[in-house]
């Protein structure tokens, strides 16, 4: 639903921003004294939302906005934002018109570096075209260049993935114990927290010790024993683990046996 704006000397008009997180959560905001419902979405007042001038260009140079605000206002959570809860959200800016709730969209993009100053929140938005300066051109590797159960892995991620359930956890650590114990092929894998306080978050397996997994994570809330958990079996990327471990060596996705850069700087009695 589009509208023309300001074509009246006085109109009832005001900004509205979605956020549409990678875990499923959507918060709506808007600048007005009040909520507003639209799109099947409550849009919660948070008049201390202040939009920067958006800047949209004819050429592919990218498209770009700011938005600063006060954190715990309406779900924008410090410790949510320091989670990287909010990494690669989708970003949507527009405006509304309050009586008649018909409005148009001004922006889309993802959420790009968000900085922190007291009690505030600032963050930088990306547009569509900020896609065009990703290099499609793949590197050559001696490791696998493919996502691990991802595109051109071609692995099923049902296989490898697990439920689990926390039998101990230190928070200062990132040591997290599993009922049942765990192995070494979770290692380099990931861990995702189905409920507690870190429901929806994805920290990565750095490594195993005993029956528990090592989080890269340098502190994080108490999680009570019992809560569950998902995980993500790991893969080092080698065409040894490849082969061996998954039999996928013919989807490979990298040049174990091409020489490196280190080629021209060995000793000529050292070449064979």
């Amino acid at each position: 639903m589009t509208h023309r704006f300001f074509a009246t000397e006085l109109e009832g008009v005001a900004t509205f921003w979605r956020i549409e997180r990678r875990d499923g959560v959507t918060i709506g905001l808007t600048n007005h004294d009040r909520d507003l419902c639209f799109d099947g979405l409550r849009h919660q007042a948070s008049p201390g939302m202040v939009p920067s001038a958006i800047r949209r260009t004819r050429d592919l140079s990218p498209d770009s906005a700011e938005v600063s605000g006060a954190l715990c206002a309406s779900g924008l959570c410090g410790d949510d934002l320091a989670a990287g809860r909010f990494d690669g959200a989708s970003f949507t800016i527009g405006l509304v018109d309050w009586e008649t709730l018909k409005r148009t969209i001004l922006f889309r993009g993802r959420l790009g570096e968000v900085g922190q100053a007291g009690g505030t929140f600032q963050v930088e938005l990306h547009g569509g075209k900020a896609l065009l300066e990703i290099d499609p051109v793949p590197r050559t590797s001696p490791t696998c260049r493919a996502e691990f159960c991802g595109p051109g892995c071609t692995l099923s991620p049902a296989r490898f993935t697990h439920e689990a359930r926390i039998a101990s956890c230190d928070a200062e650590t990132g040591r997290a114990g599993l009922a049942g114990g765990v192995d070494g092929r979770f290692a380099g894998g990931w861990l995702r927290w189905v409920d507690g306080p870190h429901a929806g978050e994805i920290m990565p397996i750095v490594g195993v010790e005993d029956d528990a997994v090592l989080l890269d994570h340098s502190a994080f809330a108490a999680v009570p024993p019992g809560t569950a958990v998902i995980l993500r079996e790991g893969c080092d990327r080698t065409i040894a683990t490849c082969h061996e471990r998954f039999a996928n060596a013919v989807n490979f996705r990298g040049e174990p046996w091409l020489p490196g850069n280190d080629l021209v700087t060995r000793h000529g009695g050292m070449m064979r």
